[in-house]
């Protein structure tokens, strides 16, 4: 087991942390919980499911890469599905801190790369900045969407983001999290039809810049992430950041990349290139492939 996740058992009430030993021990764990599993943990621990939630932060919490602030942060996410997603921030020496990844983003990202349509909720052990609460706006449950803090009532988002601008303010309708598919030329390069694959169901409504980004590592697996824009701009996550997201999440070290490809589109208004090698380098992978590819 991951000694951060050994850790943070102890700060998890006994019941739960014994009844969480066999979730964790497990080398497939992806770092989230199904709806069953949310229900065998609260009927052995004897906790609410917003009890739960809060009791697990600390888990969501061992995930964190913070060099550069010490500040872990978990946040989890809570899909319709009744699936919930951990996340944490991440950091990145020697590289810009615009690159830095929010754990609300984390928790969020995660859910979206697994599929999940719709969230409820989330669940963060400090309160969001403006930088996350802006991010959430751009949801497709953002109306609905709840935040639940430890030792605090659980309120809406807009109740942290009064008077919200955001993607209705720019006539956009169809939201983060909803279906994207852009059709994208096709190569034959396994990773790099992978990575085309992500920059088509990347979410780019105000620029047009799709992107997305496939790493291979030392075994042969690899994974890939995808652009989320955001109507305010600065909030948007690029897509090395969504893989890496995954990366940490699921166990995988940042030596373990070997190959990375980032696919964008053909005279697209901005370019993920630059800063993209910028963290890559800092992270010890020096080189980026990047190709570029046609909407048809």
């Amino acid at each position: 087991m991951n000694e951060n996740l050994l850790h943070a058992l102890n700060d998890c009430p006994p019941r739960l942390a014994q009844s969480l030993l066999p979730y964790l021990s497990d080398e497939q764990f992806s770092a989230s919980f199904s709806a069953e599993d949310v229900t065998a943990l609260q009927q052995v621990s004897g906790l609410s499911a917003a009890e739960l939630a809060i009791a697990l932060l600390p888990i969501a919490a061992s995930y964190a890469v913070a060099p550069l602030s010490h500040f872990n942060v978990g946040a989890i996410a809570h899909g319709e599905s009744g699936r919930w997603y951990l996340g944490a921030n991440m950091e990145f020496a020697a590289a810009p801190l615009q690159q830095t990844v929010h754990a609300e983003q984390s928790a969020i990202t995660h859910a979206w790369l697994s599929g999940e349509s719709r969230l409820t909720a989330v669940t963060v052990n400090y309160t969001p900045c403006g930088h996350c609460r802006q991010f959430m706006n751009e949801l497709n449950c953002a109306e609905q969407l709840m935040i639940a803090l430890p030792g605090c009532a659980t309120q809406s988002l807009h109740y942290y983001l009064p008077n919200a601008f955001g993607p209705q303010d720019l006539g956009v309708t169809q939201m983060l999290f909803d279906p994207q598919t852009q059709r994208l030329s096709e190569h034959d390069d396994p990773l790099v039809q992978a990575a085309i694959n992500a920059a088509s169901q990347s979410y780019a409504p105000y620029t047009g810049a799709y992107s997305g980004i496939a790493l291979q590592l030392a075994s042969g697996y690899w994974i890939t992430g995808r652009y989320a824009e955001n109507a305010a701009f600065n909030p948007s996550l690029p897509p090395l950041q969504s893989a890496l997201i995954l990366m940490q999440l699921h166990g995988h070290p940042v030596s373990a990349l070997r190959r990375a490809v980032l696919v964008e589109v053909a005279q697209a208004s901005l370019s993920q290139r630059e800063a993209t090698a910028a963290t890559l380098s800092a992270l010890g992978c020096h080189q980026l492939e990047t190709v570029t590819v046609t909407v048809k």
